[in-house]
């Protein structure tokens, strides 16, 4: 087995995929891309509902759990995180989100790089696109309202590239009756979340195909990918650690990668990059593993020390949400549409004949992003609305009809970490995400329970009665609210930024503001970058799936300069 390549990269998630077609393209560069989950042949990645089967199930997820939380009381959370072929966006809510504008303006700022202001990403968020809108696209002649909202559209859409969005093929009374409540509470409605401001309310667009999950894996490893020569695709094999060399003057350069594949180690060499795109989760794993870290904690674990990284670990950042749920009457929800056989039936054949209802759904079908109090510069919550409840995620519906609202803290203040607790590659890190570990998070969870109720109160939802059921109308104060919301809230799956880039006299920057790994001293480590949902300094306003998508466009374009540069030159 031939095991030099050009370029290594490390899992086939949401960046790795992408990374893997780009890279692949050039016909000189042999690329490989090794995934420590299988293959993405289970049928429950690919039916939009199957999420459900995917997360909490050791084919699919790595079954990782949060260290118990302080601001949760104590609590531990399942943290999902993709273990196949195509990630995290084989299992997860299919919503397609980019974020906020001064998110990436923000990220140049840190960086002091405008490479990432908004203006500059657009382009790579467009040029994987393929919006249904523009499906069938010809500019307009007419004139016309339409035409001239159809001219705007295009300006920060994509027609034709290999990420598919697409509109939801359902709706429900109550979340249009809900829609109108957010309206009616001063919330505006939106027909686009993502052209930069995603203030508004509106049904969320999805990464579908014809009533079809559709992940990275589909979208960039088949067909094109699976039929180059040049590309070779290693799944069922887990990293266990960089292989990092010492040069001549002194610095560091990693070579190639060691995997745990059928039962033996092997070694893979690269000459151009090793490229990390294990998440949020991984990469940091891998790297302390290396000997990149904070030097204490790779001590610790008898692991010597490459490159005293504090960063690596740290300013983890994630969505909390706080479902709250109300009973309704004189509308229909999933609860009863699901609790008979008789309705499981009708669910099942429509999907079957249809490729629409329940079956095609996303976890959260109406999204709303607005402000938590009037002094916030831009919407810092966003709600994921869904026509049915349950105690907790994989428990049983409820045998009454209600609806769930769920909001989040799109900008929380408070960070957590990653930390080996092994110096053994198949153990678990320890994740602790300290939610709700400061004063302004804890107000805005309070804030975001009054706003909720507000919306409820509108007379849009009058007519189905509804009634608080969780958390309770007894809480009131802020103090009950916020002690409420860690007794409630759970993860919405967005961990970020524990490889965050920044700028040089940033201590807590791993990486610069291309992605390569810095190695101390103001030197590289030279043919290392990260590329995945760490790399970013501070989270996004909203799901964190396609921002992941551009941070590996951008990438992309730069590994291939680079490597174009070396061989000029």
């Amino acid at each position: 087995m031939n095991t030099t390549f050009d370029y290594i990269i490390v899992g086939a998630g949401t960046a790795g995929c992408l990374l893997a077609n780009r890279l692949s393209k050039d016909p000189a560069k042999r690329v490989l891309l090794i995934e420590a989950g299988g293959k993405d042949d289970y049928p429950w990645i690919h039916i939009p509902v199957g999420y459900l089967h995917c997360i909490g199930n050791p084919r699919t997820d790595w079954l990782f759990q949060t260290e118990p939380e302080t601001g949760l009381n104590g609590r531990a959370l399942r943290y999902p995180r993709g273990k196949t072929l195509g990630g995290c966006s084989s299992i997860n809510g299919m919503i397609y989100m980019r974020g906020q504008a001064h998110n990436y303006d923000q990220w140049a700022s840190l960086t002091g790089d405008p490479a990432w202001s908004w203006q500059n990403s657009l382009s790579d968020f467009m040029a994987h696109e393929s919006h249904y809108k523009l499906d069938s696209y010809s500019s307009p002649v007419d004139g016309g309202q339409s035409a001239k909202k159809l001219e705007d559209f295009k300006n920060f859409h994509g027609a034709n590239g290999e990420w598919r969005v697409e509109k939801q093929r359902l709706r429900w009374d109550i979340l249009d009756a809900f829609a109108q409540a957010a309206q009616q509470a001063g919330i505006a409605p939106t027909e686009d979340f993502n052209a930069g401001s995603n203030e508004g309310v509106g049904y969320f667009e999805v990464n579908q195909k014809k009533g079809w999950r559709w992940s990275t894996a589909k979208a960039f490893l088949r067909p094109t990918c699976m039929n180059r020569p040049n590309f070779e695709l290693w799944t069922s094999a887990q990293v266990v650690k960089l292989q990092l060399q010492t040069q001549l003057d002194g610095s560091l350069r990693c070579s190639g990668v060691q995997v745990w594949m059928g039962g033996e180690m092997v070694n893979a060499t690269a000459t151009g990059e090793v490229i990390l795109s294990a998440g949020s989760i991984g990469s940091p794993q891998i790297l302390q593993l290396s000997g990149i870290g904070p030097a204490a904690l790779l001590q610790r674990h008898g692991i010597a020390v490459q490159v005293d990284a504090p960063g690596v670990g740290a300013n983890l950042q994630d969505h909390l949400q706080i479902r709250t749920v109300f009973k309704v009457t004189g509308v229909k929800t999933l609860n009863t549409q699901a609790n008979s056989l008789w309705g499981k039936a009708m669910i099942g054949l429509e999907y079957a004949l249809k490729r629409s209802g329940p079956m095609s759904m996303a976890p959260s079908q109406l999204g709303a992003f607005t402000r938590s109090d009037a002094s916030q510069p831009y919407p810092n919550i966003e709600y994921h609305v869904q026509p049915l409840s349950l105690d907790a995620f994989g428990e049983p519906l409820h045998h009454f009809n209600a609806f769930t609202a769920s909001v989040c803290n799109l900008q929380p203040s408070s960070r957590g970490t990653v930390q080996i607790q092994s110096p053994r590659f198949d153990a678990a890190p320890a994740i602790a995400p300290h939610y709700l570990s400061t004063e302004a998070d804890r107000q805005v969870a309070a804030d975001s329970l009054r706003l909720t109720r507000a919306i409820v109160a509108q007379p849009a939802l009058a007519k189905y009665q509804p009634q608080e059921f969780k958390p309770g109308v007894q809480f009131q104060t802020d103090e009950e609210l916020a002690r409420l919301a860690g007794d409630i809230a759970t993860t919405i799956f967005h961990p970020v930024g524990t490889t965050k880039m920044g700028a040089a006299d940033d201590p807590l920057a791993v990486l610069d503001s291309h992605l390569r790994v810095r190695g101390g001293n103001g030197g590289l480590v030279a043919g290392l970058r990260v590329v995945d949902a760490g790399v970013m300094p501070v989270i996004t306003s909203g799901n964190t799936n396609s921002p992941t998508l551009m941070i590996a466009e951008k990438a992309a374009r730069w590994i291939i300069e680079d490597s174009t540069r070396r061989r000029e030159g």
